[in-house]
C-alpha cells in the first residue's frame, strides 16, 4: 500500500470518526465506513467536484451511499470537508431530533443527495442522475461552454447487487452508456448472515460486462494510489464504469474486522480501543488531528474555486445564449414557466368519452411545449400508458435530448431512475405502467414519498375495467394499498377535465409524489354547464351536483370511472322524488388537507345515509360513508372477461346502485 502518512491519518480519522458516532448512540453500522474509508478519501478529495458551502451548485458532482446503513461515513465525510454539519451531530446519530439519522434523508441533511438505505434504490437513484446530467448537458450546452458537465459517483454494497432493482437500473444504464456513471463496490465478501458464499456466488465481472459497463479491479480497497488509477480510467471511457475494490467490512477492529459481527452492531469499547492501538489512534472519541482537518479543509477552497469558475463561464454562456440561460435558471429553481396553466386542455361534453389515460396522453402533449422539463416513459407500455411526447425522440446513445423514455420491464428500476432524475433538479419526470404494477414499484414510491420527491407515477388500466386481461392485470387492492402511504397524493380523475386538473395538481405538488389512477376504458366527458366545475377535483372531493327539490337525503360519492355512474343512478332517484347529492371524490389526501369547514360543506354529518362506488377494495371507504352507509367495491379478485361485462357482474350499474341507496332510504 502506498498512501502518504497524512492520507492514512485522514483514513482513519473517518474509520475512527464513524466508529465513535455509532458507538455513542449504541446503534449503527461501522463494518462499511471501516472498510471503505479509503474510498470515500480518494473519491471526496481527488476527484468529487462540490463546494461544501454550496451544497446546491447545480454543475456538483453527486455522491451517493447506496449502502445507506454506512451513513457515519457520509456523516463524517460531509463533516470534514467543511458541510454544515458539525461535530456534535455526528454525536447525536440516529438520535431524537437529529440531521443524523441512521440512514440518510436528503433535505434533511446539507449535502445528502438522495435518501438511501433500502438496498439497491441508491444505484437506481444514481442511474437516474446521470441520464439528467446527460439530458441537460445535450439541450443546454453549446460548442465551447460545456455548463452542465458533472459525474455521479455511488459506493454499493454486496446488498445492493443483490437486489432486483440495481439489476434492472444496471441493465438501463449500460444499454444507455452512461459514461458520467461511476461506480464502487465495496466488496468485502460478507453479508448479515455471513460470508456471501452462502448466497451471492455468481461472476459479478461478467454480470456487469454483459450489462455494457466497464468493469475496473482493485485488489487493495485501502489503497488510494490504485483508487485513484482507476477512477482516471473510468472518466475516460464512454461506458459507466463499475470498480471492484476488495475491502475488509470493519478494518482495523481486532476481532471482528472481515466478520459479519462488524456489519451492524457496535464494535464494543474495548474492540474499539483495540483498533485504536493496532492502528496506532488517539484514546480520544470523536478526534480529529488538526493536520487532517487542516487537509481535509481544502476541500471549501477548492470548491468555491470550482464554483467561481463555474459562475463566470455561466455569465459568459447568458451572454451569448440568454433565453437557454434563462430557461435553465427557471428549471434549477424548480419554478414552472409563467402562464404553463393556459397550455392546459378543455375537454368538450362527449357521452362516449375517452379512456383517462388518453385524455392524459393529450395533457403531456400540450405541456411538452411549454414546461422542457417534464420528460419520462413508460416499462414497456408507452402505446398504453399514452405517455409519448409527439415531436420528440427516445433518449438513447445518440438522442440524449430525447423527452421519451423506453425504461423495459423494468418497474422498480423506472421508477428508482424518476426519483433519480427528479431528485438530481431541473426536470420534472414522470413514469409509467399499469396500476396492477405499482406493487413492483413500491420500494421506490415509498422512498419518494419520504424523501418529498415530486416524481408523477401513471398508473393506467386502474380498475377490473380493463376487462378481459382478468384478475391477475385488475387492480382490485392496489389503490387502497397506495392510499396508506404517507405523503403519497393518489388521484383517481372521473373524466377528462378532471384528468387535466390532476396533472395541474400534480405539476404543482413540489413536496411530494403523485400518482394518477387512470382508465383504460372510456369514461363519458361530463357536461359541465350543468354540474359543478372540475377544478373542484384541486379539493380532493367536491358536490358535483345536488338533485331533487329539498335538501339532500342520501349522498352518492364516487372516484374515477363509476362518478358518471353515481350520477347517472341520482338522476333516477331524483326522478322518483329523492333529494341526491353527488360527489365526485378523487383523492382522498387532498380532500383530507381541506378545512374542516369545506369538508363539512360536501359531507354534511347531518347526512347520514351514504353510498361510495369505487371499483376495488373497500377498505376505508368507511370513514366516509360512516355507519350508516354503504359501500359498493370489489374485496376479492376480479375476472375474465369484456369490461363492460365484468362491471355489470361485479354490480357496477345504475340499477345496483338505485337498489342499494333505496335500502338505505327505506
Amino acid at each position: 500500500m502506498s498512501n502518504t502518512i497524512i492520507q492514512e491519518r485522514a483514513i482513519n480519522t473517518i474509520r475512527f470518526l464513524s466508529a465513535d458516532g455509532v458507538q455513542k448512540a449504541n446503534s449503527g453500522h461501522p463494518g462499511l465506513p471501516m472498510g471503505a474509508a479509503a474510498i470515500a478519501y480518494t473519491i471526496w478529495t481527488k476527484h468529487l467536484r462540490h463546494n461544501p458551502k454550496n451544497p446546491k451548485w447545480f454543475d456538483r458532482d453527486r455522491f451517493v451511499l447506496s449502502g445507506g446503513h454506512g451513513s457515519m461515513l457520509l456523516y463524517s465525510m460531509l463533516h470534514l470537508t467543511g458541510y454544515a454539519l458539525p461535530l456534535d451531530q455526528l454525536k447525536q446519530f440516529r438520535q431524537w431530533g437529529s440531521i443524523t439519522p441512521g440512514h440518510p434523508e436528503v433535505g434533511l441533511t446539507p449535502g445528502i443527495e438522495t435518501t438511501t438505505g433500502p438496498l439497491g434504490q441508491g444505484l437506481g437513484n444514481a442511474v437516474g442522475m446521470a441520464v439528467a446530467e446527460a439530458h441537460l448537458a445535450a439541450v443546454y450546452n453549446k460548442p465551447g461552454h460545456d455548463i452542465i458537465d458533472h459525474t455521479t459517483y455511488v459506493i454499493v454494497g454486496d446488498g445492493d447487487l443483490m437486489e432486483g432493482v440495481a439489476a434492472e437500473a444496471a441493465s438501463f444504464g449500460g444499454h444507455q452508456k452512461l459514461g458520467k456513471l461511476i461506480c464502487f463496490y465495496d466488496d468485502n465478501s460478507i453479508t448479515i448472515d455471513g460470508s456471501t458464499e452462502l448466497a451471492f456466488t455468481e461472476d459479478r465481472v461478467k454480470r456487469f460486462e454483459a450489462y455494457g459497463w466497464q468493469v475496473l479491479r482493485v485488489d487493495d480497497g485501502n489503497d488510494v494510489t490504485k483508487i485513484d488509477r482507476a477512477i482516471k480510467k473510468a472518466k475516460k471511457d464512454p461506458r459507466p464504469s463499475m470498480i471492484m475494490c476488495k475491502t475488509i467490512i470493519g478494518y482495523g477492529l481486532p476481532n471482528k474486522q472481515g466478520t459479519h459481527k462488524a456489519h451492524g452492531e457496535p464494535a464494543g469499547e474495548e474492540e474499539l480501543l483495540a483498533a485504536r492501538e493496532k492502528l496506532g489512534w488517539s484514546k480520544e472519541s470523536f478526534f480529529i488531528p488538526e493536520d487532517v482537518a487542516r487537509e481535509f479543509k481544502k476541500c471549501v477552497s477548492r470548491g468555491k474555486k470550482m464554483e467561481a469558475e463555474w459562475n463566470q463561464r455561466f455569465e459568459q454562456y447568458k451572454i451569448q445564449f440568454p433565453a437557454e440561460a434563462a430557461e435553465l435558471t427557471r428549471r434549477i429553481s424548480g419554478e414552472l414557466p409563467e402562464g404553463w396553466k393556459k397550455s392546459l386542455p378543455v375537454f368538450d361534453a362527449d357521452a362516449k368519452g375517452m379512456g383517462s389515460r388518453v385524455a392524459s396522453g393529450k395533457v403531456i402533449n400540450a405541456l411538452a411545449g411549454t414546461l422542457p422539463e417534464l420528460i419520462g416513459g413508460s416499462a414497456d407500455l408507452a402505446p398504453s400508458n399514452n405517455t409519448w411526447i409527439t415531436g420528440s425522440p427516445a433518449f438513447q446513445v445518440d438522442h440524449r435530448e430525447g423527452k421519451n423514455f423506453h425504461f423495459g420491464v423494468r418497474e422498480h428500476g423506472m421508477a428508482s431512475i424518476v426519483n433519480g432524475m427528479v431528485v438530481h433538479g431541473g426536470i420534472r419526470s414522470y413514469g409509467a405502467t399499469f396500476l396492477v404494477f405499482a406493487d413492483y414499484c413500491r420500494g421506490a414510491l415509498r422512498v419518494a414519498a419520504l424523501s418529498h420527491m415530486p416524481s408523477i407515477w401513471i398508473f393506467t388500466h386502474d380498475s377490473i375495467g380493463l376487462g378481459e386481461d382478468g384478475p391477475t392485470h385488475q387492480p382490485v387492492e392496489t389503490i387502497a394499498s397506495l392510499r396508506v402511504i404517507p405523503n403519497l397524493l393518489v388521484i383517481r380523475p372521473a373524466d377528462a377535465n378532471e384528468t387535466t386538473e390532476a396533472w395541474k395538481v400534480a405539476l404543482l405538488s413540489s413536496k411530494r409524489p403523485t400518482v394518477l389512477a387512470l382508465s383504460r376504458q372510456n369514461l363519458p366527458t361530463l357536461d359541465r354547464k350543468t354540474i359543478s366545475a372540475a377544478s373542484g377535483l384541486e379539493k380532493g372531493a367536491y358536490v358535483l351536483s345536488d338533485l331533487g327539490e329539498k335538501k339532500p337525503e342520501i349522498i352518492l360519492m364516487a372516484s374515477g370511472s363509476e362518478v358518471s355512474l353515481v350520477l347517472e343512478a341520482a338522476k333516477k332517484l331524483a326522478d322518483v322524488g329523492k333529494s341526491v347529492r353527488v360527489v365526485s371524490f378523487p383523492s382522498w389526501e387532498l380532500f383530507m388537507e381541506q378545512s374542516a369547514e369545506y369538508r363539512e360543506s360536501v359531507l354534511p354529518s347531518s347526512v347520514t345515509k351514504r353510498v361510495a362506488v369505487e371499483a376495488g377494495s373497500t377498505f376505508g371507504w368507511e370513514k366516509w360513508v360512516g355507519q350508516n352507509g354503504t359501500v359498493i367495491g370489489i374485496d376479492g379478485f376480479g375476472a375474465s372477461a369484456p369490461g363492460k361485462v365484468v362491471m355489470e357482474k361485479f354490480g357496477f350499474t345504475v340499477d345496483h346502485v338505485v337498489e342499494e341507496a333505496k335500502k338505505l332510504l327505506g
